[in-house]
């Protein structure tokens, strides 16, 4: 016996929202994610971030225990937890960000953050829209660790 299969194309797992799909005030939270020694050592071997407070466990200068990881490596991590949940496939440029870092984040700490969009502009052409949003970053104890404002253009849901 043979079973008729839809033809209809099939929803793409992990495509982002098309500026259409999005809302003032609409609110998301991404995953969570662990920041570990590995992370901090592979970002400031790759970029070049070689301060002390970053390469050196013994320097006691800083107010911060623990191993601290730098600002834009948890800008980062965030950043990717939210190209794989929200505009993957659907992000044409990042235009603006303004950042605000609130408290240390550290190796062992867990990370995630909240969005809520705060504008949505169409564009005079191309079916695509500037879309801010304010994001929010916690640590696992809910504790503020970092605030920023991104600006993007994301595309239209095709014609």
């Amino acid at each position: 016996m043979t079973q008729d299969r839809d033809t209809s194309p099939a929803i793409q797992l992990g495509q982002g929202f098309y500026w259409q799909d999005l809302t003032v005030g609409q609110r998301f939270q991404t995953f969570r994610r662990t920041v570990t020694e590995t992370d901090i050592v592979n970002f400031i071997s790759v970029t070049g971030m070689l301060e002390t407070i970053f390469i050196d466990a013994t320097y006691t200068h800083g107010a911060i225990q623990g191993r601290p990881a730098p600002g834009a490596l948890t800008y980062g991590l965030i950043e990717g937890l939210i190209m794989q949940g929200m505009v993957q496939g659907t992000g044409l440029a990042l235009l603006e960000v303004h950042k605000k870092m609130i408290a240390p984040v550290v190796a062992g700490d867990t990370i995630w953050a909240e969005i809520e969009v705060t504008g949505v502009r169409p564009t005079s052409q191309h079916n695509r829209a500037v879309v801010t949003s304010a994001i929010d970053v916690r640590n696992q104890h809910g504790k503020p660790v970092m605030a920023y404002t991104a600006v993007r253009m994301l595309a239209g849901r095709p014609r």
